[in-house]
């Protein structure tokens, strides 16, 4: 007889609800099986015939890590489009070359850790360009578009599953795992959830990211928000992957528990369910399970919960059903339509700032094209690498012609003189192949190790000249005249090896420090290592840490965070170099602009440099070597165009300038578009994104996330802005004509026309703000409500119509803990920008009047001031809930309008914890005066109570805490 066949498991059976197959699975696994499962490289499981999986594959504008892919503009570019469904089409692109590329190299992942949705709140943050938007709605639309392309669109079957980043609150690289963020309840729910609301709530999203930062005195990993709020807004199971390293930072950095058995309990509870940390390596994650698990910190029903939810995911893939899954040969990889796609997306991201009827340019304009990026196409931390490439200056050569386009990048040229008066010189290079930085792929490019088989720099009697460029306070990079930059790999030896800067840890930047008051000698610091250059016997090297070497810049990286042994040696000597001007970056500029038509001065960042993951920007100024070569270009020829190709706004003087344009990062066709862009084939229609401030003066403190109280964003900001969010020029007019409001079905009907009034096919983006006219709180004095980016032909009139709902206009009321809109009359504002105004009208909607606090009977939680001065909020407990502490322990101001004292009271109770100080409140003339006594820990609470004898009726109450005391609750009695 032949033996019947196995039957087959029910976790395989495609007649089962996933949800079964699920439970049935997890049914199967063993405790030890299912804790290897929480680490982010779950381990296979071949008894039952489960692989391997990792989650994690970054792929924020194209397949980050893992060698050649298509590279689209950045993620603060694609928002700059303002085009959901051309972001659509982004994702779905880089979801089939996912899947391609895991055809044929299974490192590359399906749980795509893309993309991130904080909000561009401070445009210092070094993270700027992973963003799409200062605004919740233009950020959400955006994400939601992208996340739907990665998707795919199948019923059931995911292409990749996308995980948001990073929640919560997150806008600083400086202290990033250490500082806490203050979020009041209106800024919470008003603007921080807003984004990541939406876009759970459209049902592409496979989970989140919690960020490095603490929320409230509360690290983000343990955060409430995941459950009380995150989890409410799907039926999908979520799943919470931590940032890398994050869970030992809850022990390790922040020091917010003792053990590391506790942090990953905590974690674990509050929903994170898949752990980044330690690599490859699992075991110590496990352990730590384990050893929750012992001390009864965890149930194994905990443990099967986060199972489960990674689980879900997994079958969303497909995984299980490798038969079945459509998305299994629906990779697609460096197609023609990929490619076509990165050079539209590159042309709609172009933002022009300013022109005075320069462009476009004229076919026979002769050109020069001078400025440090002007022949770049750079990438940046979560870039793949480069299949093809078009810098500005090839565009322009392509459409213009080489013949017509004159061109200075405006560097530098110096050799470098040692004491003994001989320059460093880079060696010849045997033949050896020549790959881009991470161009075989890696898990942790942050792992790569720079080039050691070039030989490293000597010296000679004439030297090799340099090209030098200072990106800001002093940074510099050196370039050999082969391209390769000077970089110091884990030897210590300084190499020309690099073909861009780049890394965890950049080792291709120096600084250069003037010895003596008077002199002309110079140290030439690495800033990798830290440590100055020296010059030995072998070779050009750093030098060892020696009490004559070591002393390093706060701005330079120490030897121990860099992760660069500098082994070279014992005991060198720091060389004094004599930089050695062959010549000026800005006489090269002049000579190039003196006989042009018109002057392209192509200026911005490396995204590696000053202003990237791990480094926040210090100011919005230009470089001062790119503003020598701005005023250089301009004093030469009048006409001369800004074009900013950057990751972040910059502050500059737009009006002595004859056009400005801005784009972001444009990824593999940028150069094409742009050219495409200022010779008119494209008319430009990208919109900022984020306010352009004028000054730094402009720019709250980079810790303060208070939106509504510092005055921030284009929602908030009462000064003139450099241009305004939503702004963006065109070659073509349009009119705006025809308004037409109407409320009706929970929604407000919003309609107008929009004509091309010019002799050209172009883009338009309409857009369509509100405000409340007379609030009762503070509101914003534009919000966004609507946009659509149109294509109109010459003379072409379209009739838009947003509808609105009304839920939209409303506010989060903190007397009431909810949503309410308020009655009263709303201005309706249409037009080009948030500030180019071309329709207005004016509404009354109805809504819910304002009620007093009902504090008799439920009293105040501190956190629910309407306004405050000076004051922070922290965790009232570890594991929810808010509490006020006086900022840096000085003084704080609340104030709680309008609250309901009932008949009058006589008697207030505070729960207080913390250092000694006072409490001194006031309402309806009556005042008190309360001790805080302290207690033995922050979270020690006890309750003091005190006369406050407040006659019946409705009054504010003002409370001002004074010393390092935390306030959870107001309570009164009669």
């Amino acid at each position: 007889m032949t033996a019947s066949p196995p039957p087959t498991p029910p976790f395989r059976d495609l007649r089962l609800p996933f949800a079964k197959r699920v439970d049935d699975l997890l049914s199967r696994l063993t405790r030890d099986e299912k804790v290897s499962f929480l680490h982010q490289f779950a381990p296979a499981v071949e008894r039952l015939g489960v692989a391997a999986f990792r989650t994690g594959q970054e792929a924020l504008h194209g397949v980050a890590w893992m060698g050649p892919a298509t590279v689209f503009p950045q993620a603060v570019g694609l928002g700059a489009t303002w085009n959901p469904e051309l972001v659509r089409r982004v994702g779905e692109a880089v979801s089939r070359e996912v899947r391609a590329m895991r055809a044929r190299d299974e490192r590359v992942g399906l749980n795509v850790w893309s993309p991130t949705v904080n909000l561009l709140r401070h445009p210092l943050w070094g993270r700027n360009e992973e963003g799409y938007s200062e605004d919740p709605l233009l950020t959400s639309a955006i994400a939601t578009a992208y996340t739907r392309g990665l998707r795919g669109d199948h019923p059931v079957y995911w292409r990749t599953a996308p995980v948001l980043k990073h929640w919560l609150a997150h806008n600083n690289e400086t202290g990033r795992d250490v500082t806490s963020s203050s979020v009041r309840p209106r800024v919470l729910h008003e603007y921080d959830l807003r984004a990541f609301r939406a876009t759970v709530e459209a049902g592409a999203v496979a989970g989140v990211m919690p960020a490095y930062n603490l929320v409230n005195g509360r690290p983000n990993h343990v955060s409430p928000h995941l459950r009380e709020h995150l989890r409410t807004w799907t039926d999908q199971e979520l799943l919470v992957c931590s940032d890398a390293g994050a869970p030992s930072n809850l022990v390790d950095s922040e020091h917010y528990f003792d053990t590391h058995e506790e942090a990953t309990a905590a974690a674990l509870v509050a929903g994170v369910d898949s752990f980044t940390d330690h690599g490859t390596d699992g075991s110590p994650i496990a352990a730590r399970v384990r050893g929750a698990l012992e001390r009864g910190l965890l149930s194994e029903a905990d443990v099967d919960t986060a199972v489960r939810r990674q689980l879900s995911v997994r079958f969303r893939l497909g995984e299980f059903d490798p038969d079945d899954d459509p998305h299994a040969h629906s990779g697609a990889f460096d197609t023609p339509e990929h490619r076509e796609l990165a050079r539209e997306a590159a042309e709609q991201a172009v933002v022009l700032l300013r022109n005075d009827g320069v462009l476009p340019l004229a076919p026979d304009t002769r050109l020069a094209v001078v400025g440090l990026l002007a022949d770049e196409c750079k990438l940046d931390w979560y870039s793949g690498t480069l299949i093809h490439r078009s810098t500005p200056l090839e565009g322009l050569y392509e459409r213009f012609g080489a013949e017509r386009v004159r061109f200075a990048e405006g560097v530098d040229r110096v050799r470098l003189r040692t004491s003994a008066g001989t320059f460093l010189h880079v060696p010849p290079a045997p033949e050896a192949p020549d790959p881009a930085r991470g161009a075989q792929g890696a898990l942790d490019p942050a792992l790569l190790a720079g080039r050691t088989d070039l030989p490293p720099l000597t010296t000679d009697a004439v030297g090799t000249e340099f090209a030098l460029v200072d990106w800001g306070d002093g940074v510099l990079t050196l370039r050999a005249p082969d391209g390769r930059y000077l970089s110091v790999a884990e030897d210590g030896y300084v190499r020309a090896s690099a073909d861009q800067p780049g890394g965890w840890v950049v080792q291709e930047t120096f600084r250069l420090e003037r010895r003596g008051e008077h002199g002309t000698g110079h140290l030439l610091r690495h800033l990798g290592t830290g440590r100055p250059v020296s010059v030995a016997a072998d070779g050009v090297k750093v030098a060892a840490r020696t009490p004559e070497t070591a002393e390093t810049p706060e701005s330079a990286e120490t030897p121990d965070t860099a992760g660069t042994a500098g082994t070279a040696g014992t005991a060198e000597t720091a060389e004094v170099f004599e930089v050695v001007v062959a010549e000026h970056g800005t006489d090269a500029v002049r000579r190039a602009a003196a006989d042009a038509d018109v002057v392209l001065v192509v200026a911005g960042n490396d995204p590696h440099i000053r202003g990237r993951e791990t480094e926040d920007r210090t100011t919005l100024r230009l470089p001062a070597h790119q503003e020598r070569l701005l005023e250089a270009a301009r004093a030469a020829n009048p006409r001369t165009v800004l074009v900013l190709v950057s990751a972040y706004p910059y502050a500059f003087a737009p009006g002595r300038l004859a056009a400005a344009l801005w784009t972001a990062h444009g990824g593999q066709a940028a150069g094409t578009a742009l050219a495409r862009v200022l010779a008119g084939d494209v008319a430009p229609a990208g919109r900022l994104p984020q306010t352009w401030y004028a000054d730094d003066a402009d720019l709250p403190d980079l810790l303060d996330y208070d939106v509504i109280g510092g005055r921030q964003t284009y929602r908030y900001f009462e000064g003139t802005p450099l241009f305004p969010f939503g702004h963006g020029l065109s070659y073509v007019p349009f009119g705006y004509a025809d308004l037409v409001t109407a409320v009706a079905d929970g929604a407000l009907h919003v309609f107008f026309t929009l004509t091309n009034a010019g002799d050209t096919t172009a883009d338009e983006v309409a857009q369509l703000y509100t405000r409340a006219v007379e609030p009762s709180v503070p509101r914003p004095r534009r919000e966004l409500l609507a946009h659509r980016r149109v294509t109109l032909a010459p003379g072409e009139t379209r009739r838009l119509e947003f509808a609105v709902p009304l839920r939209a206009f409303a506010f989060w009321d903190v007397a009431r803990g909810d949503w309410r809109l308020e009655p009263g009359r709303y201005d309706v504002l249409v037009g080009a920008s948030s500030e180019d105004v071309r329709l207005r009208a004016t509404v009354t909607l109805d809504g819910e009047p304002a009620a007093p606090r009902p504090v008799l009977r439920r009293g105040l939680s501190a956190a629910d001031f309407d306004e405050h001065g000076g004051a922070a909020l922290v965790d009232r407990t570890k594991a929810a809930g808010d509490a006020v502490t006086p900022a840096s322990g000085g003084t704080a101001e609340l104030l709680y309008r309008a609250c309901d004292f009932g008949t009058g009271v006589r008697t207030v109770r505070l729960e207080l914890a913390g250092g000694a100080g006072t409490v001194e409140l006031s309402a309806g003339g009556a005042r008190a005066t309360v001790e805080s006594p302290g207690t033995p820990g922050p979270y020690d609470y006890t309750t003091v109570e005190a006369p406050l004898p407040v006659a019946g009726g409705t009054h504010d109450l003002r409370v001002t805490l004074r010393g390092p005391m935390r306030l959870a609750h107001v309570g009164f009695s009669g």
